[in-house]
Order: C-alpha cells, then structure tokens, then sequence
C-alpha cells in the first residue's frame, strides 16, 4: 500500500510539472493593454516637440511612422485577439487534458499488458514456502553458498543457512556454519547449543566431548535453556549415569506447561533412564528397545582403549545394519547407518547402505529426496 502510495505521488508530481507552465498566460497578451496607452503618448510627446522646434518636421514625420506601426500591431492584439492566440489556448488545452487522462491511461494499459497485476504481494517468508515446482531449496542454497565464497565474514549468512544445512542432512556443513556464525556474531545460549547440536547430528546421535563442552557453555549464559539442558541429560545416559540424566530430565518436565512441544521427547527419554515413579502427572508411555547401546555398553565403554571403542561402535553399527535387513521400513534407520559408514570412513558400505534404503523406500519421493540430501551432504553418491 505504501509503493503504491508513493507511485501515486510521483505521478501527481510529474503531471503538475507538465500543467503548469501551459497554465501561464503568454506575457505579452498581458501588456497589450499597456502598450496602446504607451504609443500613444509618445506621438503626443513628438508633436509636442515638433511644435517647439526640438525636432525637424522630417523626423518628427519618421517617429509618428515608427509609433503609429507599433500602436496599430498592440491596437489589433487588444481589440480583436487573433487566431493565433486561440490557437495557442486550443493546443495548451489538449496538451493538459492529454497529460491528465491519456498518459495515465497508456500507462495503465501497457502494465497490464506486459506487466502481472494478477500476481498477489508476498512477503518473503511466504515466497520462501513456495512449492518445489516453483522454488529449489538447492538452487538457494547454492545462492546462499556463493555469496559467502565472496564474503566469508558475513555472520548473519551462515547463521541463515545453518539450519537449512540440519533440514538436508549435510551435517558436518551445519557445524561449519554454526561455527562461524558463533564467531562472527558472538556467543550467545543459542548459537552454543546450535552448535552443539550439529555436533550431535554429525557424530551420529553421539553427544562427543566438544559438543558436551558447547552445551556446558550455553548453560553458562542461559542455566534455564531447553535444548542445552536434554542434551546434556542424553551426554549424561551415553557417559552411562543414568540416574544423572533422569534427574535432569524430570526437572525440566517439572518446570514445562502441560502443552510444551518439547514434552513428548524428554517423556520418552526419560523412560529410557527413570527407574523410579514418574513425577506426578508425567505419563510415560514403555517404548520398545531402541537399537544402539545399553548402558552397561556405555558404562564399559569408558575403560575401553580407543582400538576397542573403535570395535564396540563397529559392532553396533554391524547389529544396526543386520536389523535393516528384516526391518525394511525403518527410514531413519537407513539414515543413521549410512551417516555411521560415512563417520567410520567406510564409503563403499555407506554407498552401498544408501542403494539399499532407496531400495526400501520404493517410490516414496520425500523419503528420496531427504536420502539425495544426505548423500550430497555427506560427500557419497550411489
């Protein structure tokens, strides 16, 4: 409403520029008058001197000639205005209507003939909800990752595409970004725990040593913030203290409105840990055996030398995959094993893990797309 405001304004302005001068009256239809009465006091003035001898008959004969020429020209513009000057008046009239309704008018129709007035206004975020027919998030990105080849210090830009980075399974990018965006724009609860999370996601569901020590700096700042608190409950259970994390749990259940959209999740996993009663008005719903380690393998986990952890993941991601061979349909476990290949620097297995969940999945395009997305984010192909 305001650009068409302002569109208004500035075509008022122009048409006004264009009316006014053909509004002013020609100067010199506006002295006629003056210059009859003029003249004539001027042959009055040469008789007068004639008679007083300043001037010879002769001359005085002259300037009457001169004057009375001058008198009759201003005499015919005031009595009878000649066709010329309504002439003048007829075009400076068509000149003003043509300004005032034709150009708005020409103006209108090559809009709507070239232009797209049937096109509703949006703004961005709503542009950015377009259909995958009409917009690529990978063309975008590509956009974003261009602009940031030619500005690597703009914050506000990696802070923009980290998470789109999360949403296309490109994790170890996610944590490139949010790094970044930490740097260049400072330390705050939420890009720590950003941060921290993308560690989490790149290394497999595992809370590693830097993105524990990420959360413990979001908890710095902000000693209430959601996102650090679970995470550090979930290093907590994989560090195998049970108990430590059902108790951090059950405290951010107890401090959640009823309808906290994080509730379902720290239910769940505190189900996992809670060998206790629930707190009052917590139901827990029994959830069936999630595949990956117990925590008598987390517990034994942290005597073990670096060779024998190597191992103990190898085993897991090895019982991981056998499930997935009766288990067809567990999608996100297709995309757990393929990130764990690709983190044990087993490329050919995670092709291959790859060419078996698009297998699995068949023709279900979303599920397609977010396995392209991996793999792309990833570095594989299959």
């Amino acid at each position: 409403m305001t650009l068409f405001l302002i569109l208004a304004l500035m075509t008022a302005a122009a048409i006004f520029a264009v009316l006014w001068p053909l509004s002013r009256r020609p100067p010199e239809a506006a002295t006629d008058g003056y210059d009859v009465a003029v003249y004539r006091d001027q042959l009055d003035e040469v008789e007068r001197d004639r008679k007083s001898g300043l001037i010879a008959d002769s001359e005085a004969e002259a300037a009457r000639l001169e004057i009375s020429r001058r008198l009759l020209g201003a005499a015919d513009r005031e009595v009878q205005p000649s066709s010329e000057v309504a002439g003048s008046l007829w075009r400076r009239r068509v000149a003003a209507l043509t300004a005032l309704i034709a150009l708005p008018v020409i103006a209108a129709g090559l809009y709507i003939n070239w232009g797209s007035p049937h096109l509703p206004g949006a703004p961005l975020a709503a542009r950015l909800d377009l259909p995958p027919e009409q917009r690529s998030i990978e063309s975008m990105v590509a956009q974003v990752e261009a602009h940031l080849e030619r500005n690597p210090e703009d914050g506000r830009g990696w802070d923009v595409v980290a998470p789109v980075y999360m949403r296309m399974g490109r994790y170890n990018d996610a944590v490139r970004a949010r790094a970044n965006a930490l740097r260049l724009l400072g330390a705050s609860a939420d890009r720590e725990a950003d941060l921290g999370e993308a560690m989490v996601a790149a290394g497999n569901s595992i809370v590693t040593a830097d993105a524990k020590a990420s959360f413990e700096r979001a908890l710095k700042i902000d000693p209430n913030h959601l996102k650090a608190q679970y995470f550090i409950g979930l290093a907590a259970e994989q560090d195998g203290r049970p108990e430590e994390a059902a108790q951090i749990w059950r405290a951010m259940l107890a401090r959640a409105p009823a309808n906290a959209p994080f509730r379902p999740l720290v239910v769940q996993s505190l189900a996992r840990v809670d060998k206790g009663e629930p707190p009052k008005g917590i139901a827990v719903e029994p959830r069936a055996p999630q595949p990956g380690p117990t925590q008598e393998d987390m517990a034994a986990a942290q005597q073990l030398t670096p060779e024998q952890r190597t191992q103990m993941v190898r085993g897991m991601v090895d019982r991981l995959a056998e499930r997935l061979k009766t288990d067809t349909a567990d999608f996100e476990g297709w995309l757990r094993l393929v990130r764990a290949y690709v983190v044990m620097g087993d490329a050919d297995k995670a092709r291959e893990a790859l060419v078996n969940a698009r297998n699995a999945i068949g023709s279900d395009d979303d599920k397609r797309r977010r396995l392209d997305d991996l793999a792309k984010g990833l570095g594989i192909d299959g």
